[in-house]
């Protein structure tokens, strides 16, 4: 019994032991600092994930220091994979309230992140930030056209906002996005139609019950269907496109009624 706990007393020893000796020589710091992974010289672009070639690297770095001369913001880029410097990329960057640095990392569900300093939230709001995240580092976006046209991408509309003056929300109208306006703007008509059908004999138009379903049309059609387009782009053809299908939808509902009087007639 007595070497039976002596063995146990040595074995807990020897397991706490190692476990003391792993702790103390294990970087703890290495997920969080490493500071070796960082380039001996000065360069607004470390591409640790070599998600960019290195005609675009290059390139990009020319745009990102003239930039920065030109108007003040500091644009910084990190790709990273299995591989991160960390905290230490704050340092080696200087990193301050009106600098902006893109992040991507395939391994999340969104390829891009910003770590975004306090002075660009009063030009570009929060809700920025997550459609230009949204827009360009969704898997969809990637696979289509890769990491490289993702990153480059947002950070042309990050400039382009920058450069005048701010943004409410991300220039530019996707055809995913424009698909979805059209579709508000028809169900939007086709709430007006069927509001509007006459409920009364002698009345052509009920003004009335469209009036009171304006909320619901209104928003469908205005706020989902127009709004998107105007904040977003300057063309007229997504916007006649959405009136037209507001108004198509509004005579399909309103004419249902005539529609099937005539058919029962012929019947």
């Amino acid at each position: 019994m007595l070497n039976f706990r002596s063995d146990r007393l040595f074995s807990l020893i020897v397991a706490f032991s190692m476990a003391l000796f792993t702790w103390a020589i294990a970087p703890d710091a290495q997920a969080y600092n490493n500071p070796e992974l960082l380039p001996n010289y000065f360069t607004p672009v470390i591409d640790l994930a070599d998600s960019l070639t290195d005609i675009q690297q290059k390139d990009l770095e020319k745009q990102l220091t003239d930039f920065e001369s030109e108007t003040g913001w500091k644009l910084r880029v990190l790709t990273q994979f299995d591989r991160t410097p960390g905290r230490a990329v704050k340092e080696f960057w200087g990193l301050d309230d009106r600098s902006v640095m893109l992040v991507a990392d395939p391994r999340g569900g969104n390829l891009l992140n910003f770590s975004v300093g306090d002075d660009l939230f009063d030009l570009l709001p929060r809700t920025f930030w997550i459609e230009l995240q949204t827009r360009y580092g969704n898997q969809f976006f990637v696979r289509e056209n890769g990491e490289d046209i993702s990153i480059l991408s947002a950070l042309e509309s990050l400039k382009g906002c920058l450069r005048q003056g701010g943004c409410q929300v991300v220039p530019g109208l996707p055809r995913e996005q424009w698909i979805l306006t059209l579709i508000t703007s028809v169900v939007g008509g086709l709430v007006f139609g069927f509001a509007a059908q006459p409920r009364e004999a002698g009345k052509f138009f009920s003004w009335q019950w469209a009036l009171i379903f304006s909320p619901l049309w209104g928003i469908l059609f205005i706020a989902f269907g127009v709004g998107p387009v105007v904040t977003r782009t300057a063309e007229w053809l997504p916007l006649v496109r959405n009136i037209a299908g507001f108004v198509l939808g509004a005579l399909v509902a309103f004419l249902s009624p005539l529609l099937n009087t005539s058919s029962t007639s012929e019947t």
